[in-house]
């Protein structure tokens, strides 16, 4: 004597046969894109959110920033006495910032962002990389360096296209030792 179990019907019953499932779109039209995060549920602050030291840039999904910066850590060109986790750490929070920006998750677009402009991506000189190297040092266990140093970067270059914003990079490299001396 065999149980029946009661099955939904879009189950096959032969484990080997191809879903039933059409799309429900007529031919030719594909889904739209997604759209940008806006504050439309009860808990968000909208445009009022807090502001200063230590808040960060609140953003959908920023945390996706840390996985798709691990992704990229081979290409990596560290300096000596940098460890991987701390740069990692920092890739991260500023693709996280630029993509909050945007109003959008990170994509890895963000994080080749982030890389070039800390020079990762090779393009640091000696002296910058011996700066940075002192300010990346610890970050991935220190949160307010780590949040010193992507507060340190300004909206409108991380809003920029890198073609357009080599000569800005080079100015903010030069003032941030200053920057962060100040506000530490």
């Amino acid at each position: 004597m065999s149980a029946s179990v009661p099955t939904d019907p879009f189950v096959p019953a032969d484990p080997s046969a191809r879903p039933r499932q059409q799309q429900n779109l007529p031919p030719g039209i594909a889904l739209p894109p997604a759209t940008d995060w806006r504050p439309d549920r009860p808990g968000d602050l909208g445009p009022d959110q807090p502001e200063g030291a230590l808040f960060g840039r609140p953003g959908p999904n920023v945390g996706y920033a840390y996985t798709l910066a691990q992704r990229a850590k081979d290409r990596l060109r560290l300096g000596p006495f940098e460890h991987v986790d701390d740069v990692v750490a920092v890739i991260a929070e500023i693709a996280g910032k630029r993509a909050a920006l945007f109003g959008r998750a990170p994509v890895i677009g963000d994080i080749d962002a982030a890389i070039a402009l800390l020079g990762y991506d090779g393009t640091a000189s000696e002296d910058f990389m011996k700066v940075r190297s002192a300010l990346v040092h610890e970050a991935a266990h220190n949160y307010r360096r780590r949040r010193a140093l992507v507060d340190a970067v300004p909206d409108s270059l991380l809003q920029s296209r890198s073609a357009q914003a080599s000569g800005a990079v080079e100015a903010w490299r030069s003032s941030l030792p200053s920057s962060l001396a100040a506000s530490g």
